[in-house]
């Protein structure tokens, strides 16, 4: 088999991979995993919780758990990103429109290969740092913590992890929206177009199961601990503080997406038809006008 045989098999090859099926499959797997980035921050964030109170509850030095040190005293960069996206989000949820994204013209290809560089930089790089610190906090062996034990169960029910579910959904979707998207387009497509469903529907399949894999009964700790510091007299830091409000900051987003939809569903249900009723009374005083 010759040279010239190995070159047309690699330009088949090439011209099958971008056959349409498989660039969207690509850029569909892509999306996914980069806006679960988000979600993955929460879980690293409610870790880095337990492990600081396991570590305030016995004497075992932190300099024993590098690299997960490293991520353990450097918490201040995760907190500032996942707190700016989280309160754009609720500005976005209020609104109903905020227009913060990366590429404001979709129809096209105005981003320079500079900017495409350094943004999938910056989301490869945040990504592989969150995945080296989930995978730190379970090579330790001290993230896990009986929240029902400690916490009394008094945040471990159904409803406010269907709520904080919904907030934290609504939170990714503005990540991918604003970040993640507009780069994952013009990459793939050369072009910022509208999203379509399935990959709506693969982002909630995604976040989903990460949310029943585990997350669901460890980001509580952003609350719970703080809670426990508080009733054990123990001392509260900054990062407590800040964990407990990216949580009710999430709750909040949920509760208005979810008032908003019950305001959407009482406007459908039982005010369409009031400018009719308005027209025929018009139309029935003219007639009464005219006898």
């Amino acid at each position: 088999m010759g040279l010239e045989t190995w070159k047309e098999r690699g330009r088949q090859l090439l011209k099958y991979l971008q056959t349409p099926f498989l660039k969207e499959s690509f850029y569909i797997i892509t999306l996914s995993l980069l806006s679960l980035i988000l979600p993955l921050a929460f879980l690293l964030l409610a870790r880095l919780a337990n492990v600081h109170y396991i570590l305030s509850s016995t004497s075992l030095p932190l300099s024993s758990l590098f690299p997960l040190s490293f991520f353990y005293t450097n918490t201040n960069l995760l907190h500032l990103f996942v707190s700016s996206i989280s309160v754009t989000s609720l500005l976005r949820t209020l609104m109903g429109h905020f227009d913060f994204t990366l590429f404001r013209n979709s129809n096209s290809k105005t981003t320079s290969h500079a900017h495409l560089y350094a943004a999938w930089t910056f989301l490869c790089t945040f990504h592989i740092c969150v995945v080296l610190g989930i995978e730190g906090t379970m090579a330790s062996g001290l993230w896990t913590v009986d929240l029902d034990v400690i916490g009394e169960g008094s945040y471990r029910n159904l409803m406010s992890r269907v709520v904080f579910f919904i907030g934290l959904h609504e939170t990714m979707l503005h990540w991918s929206r604003t970040i993640v998207r507009p780069v994952v387009d013009d990459t793939v497509f050369g072009v910022v177009r509208k999203e379509k469903w399935v990959e709506r529907v693969a982002m909630a399949a995604s976040f989903s199961g990460l949310w029943w894999w585990g997350l669901r009964t460890e980001v509580e700790a952003l609350v719970v601990i703080l809670e426990v510091k508080r009733e054990l007299w123990m001392q509260v830091e900054l990062a407590d503080l800040v964990n407990c409000w990216l949580y009710y900051l999430t709750v909040t987003i949920a509760l208005v997406r979810l008032i908003k939809g019950f305001v959407w569903f009482i406007n459908l249900m039982f005010c369409r038809g009031l400018p009719r009723s308005s027209g025929s009374s018009g139309a029935d005083d003219d007639d009464d006008s005219k006898v």
